[in-house]
Parts: C-alpha cells; structure tokens; sequence
C-alpha cells in the first residue's frame, strides 16, 4: 500500500510540474504495468484532478492547488503591479481597511505608504513588515497561527481580532473564481477568516488577475453577492466581464 500512496504522490507532482503525462512513460519510470498506471490515473480523475486523455493524463487547469508565495510572485507579475496601483487609488486618507494576504495585496500595500491617517489590518507579515514604521499609518495585524506558504496568519485567534472592529474597505485576493463556486482559496482556515473581512467589511473589492477566473480550490469562502468591484487586467474573458456585470458588479480592467 506504501508503494501505491508513494507512487501516486510522485505521479501528481509529475503531472503538476509538467502538465501532462503518458501512460508508456510512467509505466516504465516507475516500473509497473500499465494496466497499473491507469488505475492510478482513473483515482486522479475520480478526484477532479486530471482529464484522462488517449494513453495519458492532462492537468485540470479548473483545479488549484496551494503554491507557496515564492512561486505566485512570479506569476503575472506586471499585471499584479497594475492592478495593485488601480486598487492604491481608491485608499483615501482616514480610511480603515484590510489587505487580504497575497502576492496582489502586497503590491497595494507598497503604495500606501504616502497615505495619510490610515487604519490598515493584515493577516500577512510580509505586507506587515513592509509597512512597519510608516508614519501615518495605523497598523494592526489579526494575530493566528502562522501558514509558511503564504506567510498568512489564520485561526480563532485571527478571527477573534477580526470581530472587534468594522472597516471602510477590503481588498481580497483569491485563488480561484466562478460563477458556480464563488470565490475559494486552498485552505479552510484562510477561507474562514476571508469570509469575516467581507461580513467586517463595508465595501469589498476584489483584486485578482484573470488567470484565476474560472477555476477554482478546495476551500468556499463567498458567493459573489458582497463584491462591489473586481480590479483585474485586460486579458479577462468577455464571459467573466459580462457575467460580472449581469450581477451588478463593477469590472475594471487595468
């Protein structure tokens, strides 16, 4: 059995890495049959991770997994910086918000430091260090458990702070997003503190590239009912654009 589970475990992060895979090939790296190699890749499918293909195996793109912030700042890079400028335009001076963690928040959070008299909660110590010492800024952290890929804190600590206060604004990042699922990310305990900043939160604007509409993760954080604008870049599909403002919500491409 440890042989099977030590397998498979090989053969998703193969898939993962590469996209996709051969029966042949796996059949041969791993020394067993291919009558073998099948039954593993029928489990993968069987959990919504592959589509199963003529004598191989592709990666569901709809499905997310849980990459570490390392591997997202290389992602889209120019089009989080564009919209993490779009999104620093709408903090005004006296503001309180909250910056959800995430590699399109901290790009937020690097140009708030001129703002003025501003209140500003984060589940991220990367955002917090950032922004350690800025003069005009009020900087509160929700305290938890810390989570190394993503440098988030999450738990009934963080969610305690979070109940104490009320917010002007929340800038949410996610991991996946459709009109079926509503917005997700990979682990339940940031999904749960995710969904306390919208209930915490006067106005919620959602900040993510278009890369991750239409897919999403493990972990249900909201339907899209709370979200007043979605800051994304150009590359948003015209289904995703219009779906958006059939539910009333404003979409702005940067």
């Amino acid at each position: 059995m440890k042989s099977t589970v030590d397998r498979r475990d090989k053969i998703i992060q193969k898939i993962q890495s590469e996209g996709s895979v051969r029966v042949d090939e796996l059949s041969e790296e791993f020394d067993v049959s291919t009558v073998t190699i099948r039954n593993d890749l029928d489990f993968f499918e069987e959990k919504g991770l592959i589509h199963r293909t003529y004598g191989g195996a592709l990666l569901r793109n709809n499905v997310y997994n849980d990459p570490s912030l390392e591997e997202k700042q290389k992602i889209n890079v120019e089009e989080k910086k564009r919209i993490g400028e779009y999104a620093a335009g709408l903090v005004s001076d006296g503001d309180s918000i909250i910056l959800d963690s995430g590699t399109t928040t901290r790009e937020i959070a690097l140009r708030l430091k001129e703002k003025k008299d501003l209140t500003l909660m984060t589940n991220a110590i990367n955002i917090a260090v950032e922004l350690a010492g800025v003069s005009g800024m009020r900087l509160m952290l929700t305290g938890g458990v810390l989570r190394d890929k993503s440098y988030s804190l999450v738990g009934p600590e963080a969610e305690r702070m979070m109940e104490n206060y009320y917010f002007d604004k929340l800038f949410l990042g996610v991991d996946g997003m459709n009109f079926d699922h509503g917005l997700t990310t990979p682990n339940p305990q940031e999904a749960q503190l995710n969904r306390m900043m919208v209930e915490r939160s006067n106005t919620v604007i959602l900040v993510s590239d278009s890369s991750k509409f239409g897919r999403h993760s493990f972990s249900y954080i909201c339907g899209l009912e709370p979200i007043e604008t979605v800051i994304t870049d150009t590359k948003i599909s015209s289904e995703f654009e219009e779906g958006f403002k059939e539910r009333d919500i404003e979409v702005v491409k940067v």
